[in-house]
């Protein structure tokens, strides 16, 4: 006898290791472990990338893979709900024997707004819920059963849920890199957070899981993992621990880890560097007073004091700004931005605000003055303080400091540059976004580079930034050395990122140009001896070889 097809599936946003359908994964492994359906049912856990811009025809086809099943199970988040709810419809009409059901952090936020797409509609952690219903869809109760489930939050100190990595539901190389859920909940509330209304105890996953996960990382080679704990170091001593294990299993891999800087002390920052990983702040914003609007904490004189120990210790750290907060202004936004990039984030990142549906700041909108888009992904659009034109001009300088920054890999030198030229940092990089507009006669929002692979595009492109505007302040002579700093701290860069060696030609010696004298490219200048050679960086060390 055939037994039941469950599909467990989802659109993922993107082909890579930050997007791969863990979501789905714990569902499906939750099923096939379930003791009702554990011999009775076959399931599938299958996904397809909004990249490839399919029809819906087509994505139905990627997702069935040529199965008919009995049930349709979709993880829907901000970026694919409303693809996934087409493909709900159309596969009723093609398929009207399928049963079909929604859960995730889009669907638990508004469950209601489902409900004329999918059969059955889960809200909450869907481990124990999912499973129980299709058991009883199973058992012929269908009339007996609601359209809405909510699941029951899960206050477990630890969680015993099977992982869909161990169980072979999920396999990591496929995507190249791992999501690595270690705890669920947070102790925090901050209102444009789905946690805001979430639980503020924290459920950790056990040791045994973590430590058998890491092992499976380990043989499968798995060259990065994206750590799934809003805030890792909330606990220090289980931060240690597992800082500890993973110098052990896996010293190879590299980890990102989201962490609070006011957590931050010595020893963690020291334990940090003792593994290849980066670390992500949630800045948000630098001021107070709009933080305290969404119920965010903040100390500026303990979060520049424990940044200082990271910078001390030389881990690798970035921060997150919003721009569009509550009580916020694009000036504020520019200040907050200027307090980061003075604290030497390896990257920041910069995000339009999403008044999410299901958060404490949905509720408050109205209240905050925050008039935003009624559809994913609900950017706010305007506020009492932060007027259209205003996000554009933010949206703008994000943009130039994500190329600029980011992509070109500027955190060595971009604040000695910023002194040099007498600016601040926002006022740089808006510099930049109009010399772009100059230049290539379009806006800096419609420019394509967006990885670290464009970088040597982004390279180029910044020194011919920086050779404008060296004339422009009649720093001319002093080009030639911005330009090898610029080169040099590349090459370093990609070499330490890639492993691949790099050789490059210097106008001065890499000795002057790596000392503390290379922070005042003027001083520099009039003081260093021009020394023309050929520089071979590998292994993070470099060598002069003959041309």
């Amino acid at each position: 006898m055939k037994k039941p097809l469950i599909i467990c599936s989802t659109l993922l946003i993107e082909t890579s290791p930050q997007s791969l359908p863990l979501g789905a994964a714990c569902i499906a492994a939750a099923i096939k472990n379930y003791p009702e359906l554990k011999d009775n049912v076959e399931v599938h856990l299958t996904d397809a990338s909004l990249e490839e811009k399919s029809s819906v025809t087509e994505l139905i086809d990627v997702l069935f893979q040529d199965y008919v099943p009995d049930f349709f199970l979709a993880s829907v988040y901000v970026w694919n709900r409303n693809l996934l709810s087409e493909i709900a419809l159309e596969i009723k009409k093609k398929y009207p024997s399928c049963i079909t059901l929604c859960g995730g952090p889009e669907v638990t936020a508004n469950p209601f707004s489902f409900e004329d797409t999918f059969d059955y509609i889960t809200t909450g952690p869907g481990e124990e819920v999912v499973p129980d219903l299709i058991c009883k869809l199973l058992n012929g109760q269908r009339s007996e059963l609601q359209k809405i489930l909510h699941a029951a939050p899960q206050k477990k100190e630890v969680l015993n849920l099977v992982s869909p990595y161990l169980d072979g539901t999920l396999d990591p190389s496929r995507y190249g890199g791992a999501l690595w859920e270690l705890a669920r909940g947070c102790p925090f509330k901050c209102s444009y957070c789905f946690e805001s209304k979430g639980e503020s105890k924290i459920s950790y996953f056990s040791m045994e899981r973590i430590q058998a996960e890491l092992e499976l990382f380990a043989r499968k080679k798995i060259p990065q993992v994206f750590v799934l704990d809003p805030t890792y170091n909330a606990d220090k001593k289980r931060a240690l621990e597992i800082l500890n294990l993973i110098s052990k299993k896996t010293p190879d891999t590299f980890y990102y880890f989201e962490a609070r800087a006011e957590f931050i002390d010595r020893e963690l920052a020291r334990a940090f560097t003792k593994i290849p990983c980066a670390l992500q702040f949630g800045l948000q914003s630098a001021d107070e007073n709009v933080l305290r609007l969404v119920h965010r904490g903040f100390n500026k004189k303990v979060f520049v004091k424990n940044i200082g120990v990271l910078n001390q210790e030389g881990a690798v750290f970035g921060f997150d700004l919003i721009y569009g907060l509550p009580g916020d202004t694009f000036k504020g936004f520019k200040q907050s931005m200027d307090f980061a990039l003075n604290l030497y984030p390896n990257n920041l990142e910069t995000f339009c605000l999403s008044v999410l549906p299901g958060t404490v700041l949905y509720d408050e909108a109205e209240k905050l003055n925050l008039y935003y888009e009624k559809e994913a992904p609900y950017h706010v659009l305007y506020t009492d303080k932060y007027s259209k034109e205003d996000l554009k001009s933010s949206s703008e300088l994000s943009k130039s400091c994500t190329l600029f920054y980011n992509i070109g890999r500027a955190v060595p030198w971009f604040i000695s540059f910023v002194r040099t030229f007498n600016e601040q940092p926002h006022k740089f990089l808006q510099k930049f976004e109009k010399w772009y507009e100059k230049v290539y006669k379009k806006s800096i929002l419609t420019c394509k580079f967006c990885s670290d692979d464009d970088y040597f595009d982004v390279q180029k492109m910044q020194l011919a930034f920086l050779k404008d505007l060296c004339h422009e302040k009649h720093f001319d002579n002093v080009y030639k050395v911005i330009e090898d700093i610029v080169i040099l701290n590349g090459a370093f860069s990609v070499n330490s990122s890639t492993g691949r060696s790099q050789k490059v030609q210097l106008k001065y010696h890499p000795d002057d140009l790596l000392s503390e004298y290379s922070l005042d490219p003027v001083f520099f200048v009039k003081n260093a001896r021009p020394y023309r050679c050929t520089v071979l960086i590998q292994n993070g060390d470099y060598k002069l070889v003959k041309n």
